[in-house]
């Protein structure tokens, strides 16, 4: 296992150097000179040196990339251009709200998902199970933002239940309690109906398989054999699902955070793209994946916590 861990790490270097490649690629080349994006109408030549000496563009390319290896390695990302703060500074303010919003949610969705995907395939075939399906369609084809706008204006505007957005950067509990409960609630009712779906159809697919007719030949009953054997086997794709699902934590749920007010990751990444702060969005870039490297590498571990018979090579 340690031996597996290690080689991982090892090769996600080359793997975090082409990423870091592309970024530099993308925003360098593809995206032309962010000086006359910043300079604004302000087009004079002195303008544009000042611009490009501060930001570091007046290097050649290869320096240009390695001053970026060197900002990911250090973590030390610079000043943002938009606002020329630490951007290591925000974005380690920003990443608790994403992770309380985002990480409350997903604890949410597998409580509720998981139980409900099971008893949907326990009954599959039957009248409950098309009746949750249809629902769950239907869920579906509703636009997020319409969950959040009208959850929004009836919950917290109309009766008053929750506040409409808000955040106190000093009380973690005052946010959970009282600032996070609407977005939990609208984030969980757009997520339940293509995760059960989702879900359901691991589980279906393992109630087919030629062990499961197998185990109800020897006597078991369907509760044992759905808990016991099947669910076990289901989890697996479930956790590659989840793990996927994990480093955009990092990014929180943009459409909540910024309904709410919720100063979180993807509220920045927002602000970011709305004020062309390329050394932000570079930043987040990389953040991302890396902790999807990270995530992946779990799930492989995780893989063999819940199934001896996986072999890790």
């Amino acid at each position: 296992m340690l031996a597996y861990i290690i080689r991982r790490l090892w090769q996600m270097v080359p793997t975090l150097f082409g990423v870091m490649l592309l970024v530099f690629v993308l925003f360098n080349w593809v995206g032309g000179d962010p000086s006359y994006i910043l300079a604004g109408k302000r087009l004079a030549p002195e303008v544009l040196a000042n611009i490009r000496l501060q930001l570091g563009l007046d290097k050649s390319l290869p320096e240009q990339f390695l001053l970026f290896i060197q900002q990911v390695l250090t973590f030390d990302f610079g000043n943002s251009w938009a606002t020329q703060q630490s951007v290591t500074a925000t974005l380690a303010a920003r990443v608790g709200p994403s992770l309380m919003l985002t990480g409350s949610l997903l604890i949410l969705e597998l409580l509720t998902a998981l139980p409900i995907a099971v008893a949907v395939a326990y009954f599959r075939g039957q009248l409950t199970d098309r009746i949750v399906t249809l629902i769950c369609t239907v869920a579906m084809s509703v636009s997020s933002l319409v969950y959040i706008i009208v959850g929004q204006y009836w919950l917290a505007y109309k009766f008053d239940w929750f506040p409409v957005m808000g955040w106190d950067d000093n009380s973690p509990l005052r946010n959970l309690l009282v600032y996070l409960p609407l977005p939990l609630i609208l984030g969980l009712l757009v997520s339940l109906a293509p995760n059960v779906r989702f879900y359901r159809s691991f589980i279906v697919e393992e109630l087919g398989q030629d062990y499961v007719r197998t185990a109800r030949a020897k006597g078991l009953s369907e509760g044992t054999v759905l808990f016991k054997h099947v669910l076990r086997n289901a989890l697996i794709p479930i956790v590659t699902a989840v793990m996927m699902s994990l480093p955009f934590l990092l990014l929180g749920a943009m459409l909540l955070e910024r309904f709410f007010g919720i100063p979180g990751m993807g509220n920045e990444l927002l602000m970011a793209v709305d004020k062309s702060d390329f050394s932000t969005i570079k930043a987040i870039t990389v953040l991302v994946a890396m902790a999807a490297m990270l995530f992946n590498l779990l799930a492989d571990v995780i893989y063999q916590w819940i199934d001896p018979r996986v072999q890790l090579q």
